[in-house]
C-alpha cells in the first residue's frame, strides 16, 4: 500500500535557477557545475562560507550544505562531535554534521517543495538561516578545535550576549 500518489508536475520555477539569481544580484561568487547544483561564496564576519545547493527531484527538496574553512584534526573530533551535539539541540531548523573523511564541519538542511514551488523568498530564507548559525557558532568549533577548549566552555562563551555598545 502506498501512502502517497504519484503526481507527475513540471515546475515553473527551477529552485536552482532561483539560487543562482540571488547571487548574482548579491554579487557573490558562484559555480553552477550541473543542472540541479550550485556553489556559492558568501563572505562573513569570522570567515567564508561555500554553499552548495542541491535539488534532489526525487524527493522534491532542495537540500543546502554550508562549509567553512575549519579542519578538524582527529585529537579533537571527539570534543567537536560533543559540541556539534549541544550546538543541534538549540537549533530549530537545520544541522551541523561533520564529514569524517575530510574533517570539516557543515551545517546543512533541507526545503522540502513536494508539489509546490519555490520562491525567492523561501531561498533567501533558507541561505540567511545557514550563514546566521554559521556566524553564530563558528567561534565556539574555533575554541574547541584550536583553543583546547571544551565543548561546555566553547557553547558557554559564544551564547554570552552583549548589551549596548562601547
Amino acid at each position: 500500500m502506498t501512502l502517497v500518489v504519484d503526481f507527475v508536475t513540471e515546475r515553473q520555477i527551477d529552485p536552482v535557477d532561483t539560487i543562482e539569481q540571488i547571487a548574482a544580484f548579491n554579487d557573490w561568487s558562484f559555480d553552477r557545475s550541473g543542472e540541479n547544483e550550485i556553489t556559492i561564496s558568501v563572505t562573513g564576519n569570522w570567515t567564508d562560507y561555500h554553499i552548495s545547493f542541491t535539488w534532489m527531484d526525487d524527493l522534491e527538496a532542495l537540500h543546502l550544505a554550508c562549509a567553512f574553512d575549519l579542519k578538524v584534526p582527529d585529537a579533537r573530533r571527539r570534543e567537536v562531535m560533543d559540541l556539534m551535539a549541544r550546538i543541534n539541540e538549540q537549533l530549530w531548523i537545520g544541522h551541523f554534521d561533520l564529514w569524517a573523511q575530510e574533517g570539516v564541519v557543515i551545517f546543512r538542511h533541507a526545503l522540502p517543495l513536494a508539489g509546490t514551488e519555490t520562491s525567492p523568498r523561501q531561498c533567501e530564507t533558507l541561505l540567511d538561516a545557514a550563514v546566521d548559525t554559521c556566524e553564530r557558532y563558528f567561534q565556539a568549533y574555533q575554541f574547541v578545535v584550536w583553543a583546547g577548549k571544551t565543548a561546555a566552555e566553547a557553547i558557554e562563551s559564544t551564547l554570552f550576549e552583549t548589551a549596548g555598545e562601547a
